[in-house]
């Protein structure tokens, strides 16, 4: 069983960084699109980031200039480093991936295309 488990989350003033880690248990990450995803109190999810199985990236707009996602494939790690954050950053954050298809990062940056999962860790960014 495929498993997603991230880490790093916090609770950090505005305009303070954070880094994101998400570790896929069982299954190589190479060659693989992932992503993420964040869900803030009382509002719909939202796409933030993804990783196309190309290596190729796409940004959120509400992100973009601020947020950087990469993977290592040899540590089956993938990251978010997340700068300049602001109090509407604060949110429960997801790791996702699809371990079966190519696809570039502009489709891989979809909540419906995912997968796995993993339970999330919670960023906190106070003003």
């Amino acid at each position: 069983q495929v498993q997603l488990v991230e880490s790093g989350g916090g609770s950090v003033q505005a305009g303070g960084s954070l880094k994101l880690s998400c570790t896929v248990v069982k299954q190589s990450a190479g060659g693989h699109c992932m992503g993420w995803f964040r869900r803030a109190p009382g509002k719909e999810p939202e796409d933030v980031a993804a990783i196309g199985s190309d290596g190729s990236t796409t940004y959120a707009e509400s992100v973009q200039g601020r947020f950087i996602i990469s993977k290592d494939n040899a540590k089956n790690v993938l990251y978010l480093q997340m700068n300049s954050l602001k109090p509407e950053d604060t949110a429960l954050y997801y790791c996702a991936a699809d371990l079966a298809l190519s696809m570039t990062a502009s489709q891989a940056l979809s909540q419906e295309v995912m997968d796995y999962w993993g339970k999330g860790t919670l960023v906190a960014i106070s003003s």
